[in-house]
């Protein structure tokens, strides 16, 4: 990405973590849950925390169901809250994202399933790919007791699935304060489609999410 996108101080912060070159991993064909939920009506909002905020909103941005993804920080105080000093890996945030979604349309077991398929490697700790360090650790963070139910029992089942060589690292985490990342992170895919990082990282987890779920994907990029 070009400078001209950021104000400078941002730029440069964005030579290191997120901005980082980047193989990307393949999906992972995980399993439907076995324990369902059970949310009843009317929107909810969930937070994921898998590395680089970039991607994890992506992906929940095209998904049919989810009406908004918003990047930011789990965790810590409002003082330390930012980009800039989050980036030093001992504030105690992690990036994450707030999604807000229809259970009619996509329930919480769903997208905890597709978060581990194609936004997160659950044994990767406290790192994703080329991010580094405690604010890029892989957490789930419910905000109500049906989804700690369910978020227990989908990663003990993941753990006895044997679909990964290693242990599994991601844990559950208790809700906290979430704040929203600043304005030049938010819909950064839908913003920067050409930008390296999120053509070599974050693209070919869309498209595992078109091949993997191909009912829940949608073309169009649900702006936070």
């Amino acid at each position: 990405m070009t400078r001209t996108l950021f104000p400078l101080a941002a730029a440069a912060l964005l030579a290191s973590a997120c901005a980082s070159p980047a193989l990307a991993e393949s999906a992972v064909a995980t399993p439907a849950a076995k324990v369902v939920a059970d949310e009843g009506k009317g929107l909810k909002t969930a937070i994921f925390a898998g590395g680089c905020f970039w991607g994890i909103e992506g992906v929940f941005s095209h998904l049919k169901g989810v009406t908004s993804a918003v990047s930011g920080y789990h965790g810590g105080t409002a003082a330390t809250a930012t980009y800039e000093r989050t980036n030093d890996g001992d504030t105690g945030h992690a990036e994450a994202v707030r999604v807000t979604y229809d259970p009619a349309m996509i329930r919480y077991d769903q997208l905890l399933r597709v978060f581990f398929a194609v936004g997160a490697d659950p044994t990767q700790l406290n790192r994703q790919g080329p991010d580094r360090g405690t604010q890029y650790r892989t957490a789930l963070v419910p905000v109500s007791a049906e989804q700690n139910r369910v978020a227990a029992a989908y990663l003990a089942q993941l753990k006895a699935s044997g679909l990964w060589k290693k242990p599994l690292v991601a844990k559950i985490e208790r809700a906290q304060t979430f704040y929203p990342a600043e304005t030049y992170h938010q819909d950064f895919m839908r913003k920067n489609p050409s930008h390296g990082y999120i053509l070599r990282w974050d693209a070919p987890k869309i498209a595992g999410l078109k091949r993997l779920f191909p009912a829940q994907y949608k073309a169009a990029f649900t702006a936070g």
